[in-house]
């Protein structure tokens, strides 16, 4: 009780904030969109914007052909530029844009929050989508895996 008692209460300041929005699913990143570049722009923090290209939605041979993996790449790369140019509209300032591939949920765990560094991930989930492999129906690995706070926005 006195540990409570003593204790003062501390404002958060958010310096990275990432953001991870589907390349299939717009209206499971909508709202968390709004909410990280709202965040981003209150705090003056760096927002990284992150989509995974997954390779286990493409069939074997999609996968091995090298033409259709590049343009994939450079459709998620488009994608990601136009979030970019929207949150900068807003008034977000710092604006980091990045691809990975794999299992969404693996992917912004194991290599973009290492890389990235944030103090808030925002992962934004749509019930009727929750059992296709999407960023939106990954949100409980990235809550239960990463080491940093995360917010799952509806």
């Amino acid at each position: 009780m006195d540990e409570v008692r003593d204790y003062k209460v501390k404002k958060i300041e958010y310096e990275k904030i990432l953001i991870c929005v589907d390349s299939d699913d717009f209206a499971s990143s909508k709202n968390a969109f709004n909410y990280a570049c709202s965040l981003a722009k209150h705090y003056n923090a760096e927002l990284g914007i992150v989509s995974v290209l997954e390779i286990g939605d493409l069939n074997i041979f999609q996968s091995l052909d090298p033409g259709i993996l590049s343009e994939r790449r450079n459709q998620i790369k488009e994608l990601l530029e136009t979030y970019g140019k929207k949150a900068e509209t807003f008034g977000v300032n710092n604006v980091h844009l990045m691809v990975t591939e794999g299992s969404p949920g693996q992917s912004i765990v194991e290599k973009v929050i290492p890389k990235f560094t944030p103090d808030l991930v925002i992962v934004g989930v749509e019930e009727k989508n929750r059992y296709r492999n999407t960023i939106g129906s990954q949100a409980a690995k990235i809550v239960n895996n990463a080491r940093v706070s995360v917010s799952v926005i509806r």
